[in-house]
């Protein structure tokens, strides 16, 4: 009879990539509620519940923007600075500092940093993990730099602030702005900058370039440098899939806020100004969260429409939420690949994996039961219009920020749906099916295969 050999007790159960990955943005969350609610982070006389500092700092590390109370009023200096970090972390991802941290002690990136690497920024190969990493601080230092170089200059020469304060103002918003956090230290987002076109371009520019994806911008770097070379670019399907889908959803955010609201919330506006507008709400719903106009005044068709732009998100390996824009293009080409009669999707001359095809199903299935089980628990247990839950739902998914004003009057149950939202979004679908997926052995038979009846 054979041994049992017990199981040492002092034996450690290594936790896997995504189980790393989901216990740090927990972890960050948590550390964050905690220093947020301390009265050093805090304006003097203001005490903030913990719910409320735990949703600021969910918000935050999912670089989402909802927050139930208003940040200029809130938080101190100190709270400010705390509220930027979280921001940044989030918005880069907890492994690229960590990649740092790495680098700059001259650790090599052993076999499991790479895993984590890959599950944190939702990629398919450790090749280049590392290469992508450190373009993406970068990428990250020379967008927020400039952005708070240009805003702070504007903001004293333009808004006669004194430098600490436009400095302070500059920084904090450069880093918001390209993680397309969407928090904003004014009060009310850029509504009293509607008119301000250097403000919004830079903030517009900032959200760009954060939500189109860093391997689309290290890619578009390469070329750049094999152009200059004259060398032919060449560009991979994921990066002309992603670039055109992000381009197609803005231009048609942008027509539809114009046409929609032309007779309305747009109506007395130069046509500069409408043009500006439209551009940059359809721009923020990609994940940015900032806004140039009361989103209250809008119809309910065209919040409805960014309730799916937001719900559709950003790109994958950027600082959005949502399904992402390459999921959303799978499902397309899979529907399209159908009506013209073929079992394969083909496009720019390349042929999708079936598994690539069978996630995007899935994440799109499990994205619609998420929005739909958190709209009806909210419904059932708020006081608000079922366009303004849905709204909410979905910003919060997207991770975008946008609200029209319910996330402050949301009750404890409520704020804790959307905050586990707000995870969800940040942390992906896909990274949350790999948390919950078993390993089994290889299927050693088949049973005979038999259709059913579909639709």
């Amino acid at each position: 009879m054979e041994k049992i050999r017990p199981v040492p007790l002092n034996q450690k159960k290594i936790l896997t990539p995504i189980q790393f990955i989901v216990l740090g943005y927990l972890l960050f969350a948590f550390l964050g509620s905690v220093l947020l609610s301390s009265p050093f982070a805090l304006q003097p006389g203001v005490k903030l519940e913990f719910i409320d500092a735990l949703f600021t700092a969910t918000s935050a590390i999912s670089v989402t923007g909802l927050t139930t109370v208003v940040t200029r009023d809130t938080f101190s200096l100190a709270g400010r600075t705390i509220l930027a970090f979280l921001i940044q972390f989030g918005g880069i991802g907890i492994m690229s500092m960590g990649t740092l941290f790495f680098v700059m002690r001259g650790n090599q990136i052993r076999l499991r940093e790479r895993l984590m690497i890959r599950a944190d920024q939702n990629q398919i190969s450790l090749q280049g993990m590392v290469k992508l990493i450190l373009f993406i601080l970068k990428v990250a230092i020379l967008f927020e730099l400039l952005g708070a170089l240009i805003l702070t200059i504007h903001f004293i020469y333009n808004y006669q602030a004194p430098f600490l304060s436009a400095l302070g103002m500059g920084v904090f918003h450069g880093i918001s702005g390209f993680t397309n956090a969407g928090f904003d230290l004014f009060g009310n987002s850029l509504l009293d900058f509607q008119q301000d076109y250097i403000v919004k371009g830079v903030i517009g520019t900032l959200l760009l370039a954060g939500a189109i994806g860093f391997p689309v911008l290290l890619e578009s770097y390469s070329n750049l440098l094999s152009w200059r070379k004259q060398r032919k670019l060449r560009f991979s399907l994921y990066t002309k899939i992603t670039t055109i889908t992000f381009g197609i959803l803005v231009i048609a955010g942008f027509f539809f806020i114009l046409l929609s609201e032309y007779s309305s919330t747009l109506a007395g506006m130069p046509w500069s100004q409408k043009i500006a507008v439209a551009l940059f709400q359809s721009l923020t719903t990609r994940n940015g969260g900032f806004s140039s106009i009361d989103m209250n005044i809008f119809s309910s068709s065209t919040l409805l429409f960014l309730s799916l732009l937001m719900f559709i998100g950003a790109s994958p390996s950027s600082c959005g939420g949502g399904i992402r824009t390459t999921t959303f293009a799978v499902l397309l080409l899979s529907l399209k690949a159908y009506l013209e009669g073929s079992n394969h999707v083909k496009v720019f001359q390349r042929e999708l994996y079936q598994e690539d095809i069978v996630k995007a199903l899935l994440v799109f299935f499990l994205a619609v039961i998420l929005i739909f089980v958190s709209v009806v628990a909210l419904a059932a247990i708020e006081n608000f219009s079922t366009t303004e839950i849905i709204f909410e739902v979905c910003s919060a998914f997207g991770t975008t920020g946008l609200s029209m004003g319910i996330t402050g009057e949301l009750s404890k149950a409520g704020k804790a749906i959307i905050i586990a939202v707000m995870l969800i979004g940040r942390i992906g679908l896909i990274s949350l099916l790999l948390l919950f997926r078993t390993r089994r052995p290889e299927d050693s038979f088949h049973y005979v295969k038999e259709h059913i009846i579909i639709g």
